[in-house]
């Protein structure tokens, strides 16, 4: 009979956390990164306690504005400020908007923005299609990570300055700038605000998508070669 050796207070041997730390992370991470989609399936079925548990947990990690988040189980994916204004309170206060979870008509609001969608989630998405690859894909130096992040940092970044002005009225929500680059070669709808389809919705899912390929690219292959020797 084999004797697992384990030192005081080890829960788990270490030849189980080489073999399952990948599926430990893919189970506990994902718990993290998918429980905001159960905000509004939750709200959408009447449960409104479980429901308002995750947006207050997620609260903490995330500024779940209205205008920045996807809905469920309404008309639309994504509405403009002044829509979300009309259906909660006319006001700019991020505070208060933040706090707009939804309604019958509108759908109920997915407890993560964005760009944490397309950053955390994207994480757990290209962590899984690292897997097969593992034994092949060398880790990423680190000024190749620091370029995978630059993209979000300036993004995010430009957002934080913009909104110093008020919340939809920096240069960010009219992107007045952009059309004159572009000699206003697209429809009004892609320069102004933050809808789906629009140019900051579609930086912010860009970016974080690109963080988070940069993030598995150069943190997992490091991981599973620490484990393997």
């Amino acid at each position: 009979m084999k004797f697992i050796h384990k030192e005081p207070g080890q829960i788990f041997d270490k030849g189980w956390l080489q073999k399952n730390w990948f599926w430990a992370f893919i189970f506990l991470f994902g718990l993290w990164v998918w429980l905001p989609f159960l905000a509004p399936i939750f709200m959408h079925w009447g449960w409104l306690t479980p429901a308002n548990l995750i947006y207050r947990i997620y609260a903490f990690a995330c500024h779940q504005l209205p205008d920045r988040s996807y809905f469920l189980f309404g008309p639309q994916a994504s509405y403009p400020l002044s829509t979300i204004q009309a259906a909660w309170m006319n006001t700019s206060n991020l505070s208060l908007l933040r706090k707009f979870i939804g309604n019958d008509a509108l759908g109920w609001k997915i407890a993560w923005s964005d760009r944490m969608i397309s950053l955390y989630n994207g994480i757990w998405i290209f962590s899984v299609f690292w897997y097969p690859l593992r034994k092949k894909v060398k880790s990423l130096p680190v000024w190749g990570l620091i370029l995978f992040l630059i993209p979000m940092v300036l993004d995010g970044g430009t957002h934080f300055i913009s909104d110093l002005a008020g919340h939809g009225q920096g240069f960010r929500h009219s992107n007045q700038w952009l059309v004159v680059l572009t000699n206003e070669a697209f429809l009004a709808s892609f320069y102004r605000g933050d809808m789906l389809g629009s140019f900051n919705s579609m930086l912010r899912i860009i970016t974080g998508l690109l963080a988070a390929f940069g993030v598995v690219w150069f943190a997992f292959p490091a991981i599973y070669r620490s484990f393997v020797e």
